[in-house]
């Protein structure tokens, strides 16, 4: 007997659906429990109190987090997107300012000339 003829190919595709909203509820779980530690706006307590109904209640929790926080999840997540991949010489950075900062730390004796040295060569190779 064939495994095939056992698990036929409705029964295949059926499994795969399973397997992906599964693997979708956990993307989507661990996604809100990060949402929730990343909140500055929150206290601590009311990062427990999201953090219980969370876990206590998986669905319900996440469902009425998603429906009630969604603007500021989108928000939060614009700004993170934002910050990631700005580009280094649109908030100052760039090979110049390191270059600066490793003058001003030579400049205070903070390090010596070979290590400014170093500095230089990988803001320059960078």
């Amino acid at each position: 007997m064939l495994l095939a003829d056992s698990y036929p190919f409705l029964s295949v595709m059926w499994t795969m659906l399973v397997f992906f909203v599964w693997v979708l509820w956990f993307w989507l779980l661990f996604g809100v429990i990060g949402d929730i530690f990343r909140r500055h706006d929150l206290s601590g307590w009311g990062k427990a109190g999201w953090l219980i109904f969370v876990i206590v209640l998986p669905y319900l929790g996440v469902f009425i987090y998603l429906i009630t926080q969604n603007p500021g999840m989108t928000e939060r997540a614009a700004e993170r997107a934002n910050t990631q991949w700005a580009p280094r010489g649109a908030d100052g950075g760039g090979a110049a300012a390191e270059i600066e900062a490793g003058k001003k730390l030579l400049d205070a004796g903070t390090i010596t000339q070979t290590e400014f040295d170093v500095i230089k060569q990988k803001a320059l190779t960078a």
